[in-house]
């Protein structure tokens, strides 16, 4: 399930302020920093996105 476009256009990441791609209708889904330095993945669980840098993962 996407997320509504108004809420994905005040959400950014919380690392380094970049704003975040959407692809939580992927079978993990998961909102992308567009930082060029940071590419953090945040989860998106039960269509609430978890922007904690703890819980978010590394690029590879």
């Amino acid at each position: 399930m996407a997320l509504e476009a108004g809420l994905l256009e005040i959400l950014a990441c919380p690392a380094c302020h970049s704003p975040l791609d959407d692809r939580s209708a992927a079978d993990s889904p998961e909102l992308v920093c567009t930082g060029d330095d940071c590419g953090l993945a945040y989860p998106v669980r039960d269509g609430i996105p978890v922007l904690l840098v703890d819980e978010a993962r590394r690029p590879t």
